[in-house]
């Protein structure tokens, strides 16, 4: 069996107990991107593709077909700084070979920046702990003509100590139907969400948050909640009513995804897979400062 016929089998399925066939291994990697000009993570027929680019990217310095599985399937114009792939490969290639093999067969809105051989056992979607994600607004009276496509601009403040007393209602184990997009294909809407913050640096106000999984649409659709919030249109606790609600048509309209960006993978340790920075803007919110 070749890699790739392999690779058409187990498509995003390989149990943890699976082997591969002799002669292959698999690789993991870490790529960054700016998701304007794309249709999301996967493979459409319709538009560009993340997944389309860094698929013919590996599959040349391979020189056989290559299909990757992903921690996150990004939305469209959403970006990431840590997003998580695996493949397998018959291919014999040093990690130098493929940072510039890659790179050099990538466009500049796609960036690999790590990358190994891991155990077989490892899946970059079903061995994930967690994932974490980040979203940056910027306050300023006019419009930026610069970075537009990577913030969320707002001309006016928010009224961040509400915001942080809504986030944390939306800690822990519950179901997030309300902030649940009507296309999920999600079979719960329970998801367990370890960390969520608002702090600001300077002119930029950040979200982060961090569950095990989320549903699609579901950081967007709290983003809007958030600033529902801090627009004084709605108090904190208004927050936890509408998560009990599990009515999606109760919140308020999905934020932009211009703004958004996956900035972490978590696994466990034994499959050494790096713990990078946070960008961008790489601070670490662990508290919510004035």
């Amino acid at each position: 069996m070749t890699s790739s016929e392999w690779q058409y089998k187990t498509n995003c399925n390989v149990p943890a107990s699976c082997q591969l066939p002799r002669g292959l291994k698999r690789v993991a990697a870490i790529l960054s991107y700016n998701g304007k000009d794309f249709c999301g993570f996967q493979k459409q027929n319709h538009s560009p593709s993340l997944q389309e680019k860094i698929e013919k990217a590996f599959s040349y310095v391979a020189n056989q077909k290559i299909i990757v599985s992903c921690a996150g399937r990004t939305d469209t114009g959403v970006h990431a700084t840590h997003q998580v792939i695996h493949f397998d490969t018959s291919a014999d290639r040093t990690e130098e070979n493929w940072l510039k093999g890659v790179n050099r067969e990538l466009p500049d809105s796609i960036s690999l920046i790590w990358i190994n051989k891991v155990s077989p056992h490892f899946h970059s979607r079903f061995s994930a702990i967690s994932r974490s994600y980040r979203y940056i607004i910027l306050i300023q009276r006019l419009k930026p003509v610069m970075l537009n496509h990577e913030l969320y601009w707002r001309d006016k403040p928010l009224l961040l100590d509400e915001m942080q007393r809504a986030c944390s209602h939306l800690l822990g184990e519950q179901d997030f139907s309300a902030f649940r997009a009507s296309g999920c294909q999600s079979h719960s809407a329970y998801r367990n969400v370890k960390s969520a913050n608002i702090m600001q640096l300077n002119s930029f106000i950040i979200f982060d948050i961090t569950a095990n999984a989320f549903l699609l649409h579901m950081v967007r659709n709290i983003m809007g909640a958030l600033i529902s919030v801090g627009e004084g249109k709605n108090n904190s606790m208004w927050m936890k009513l509408l998560l009990r609600s599990k009515d999606r048509t109760l919140g308020p309209a999905t934020a932009a995804p211009n703004g958004l960006y996956l900035v972490n993978v978590e696994y466990p340790e034994r499959y050494q897979i790096p713990d990078l920075e946070k960008g961008p803007l790489f601070i670490e919110s662990e508290r919510y400062d004035r």
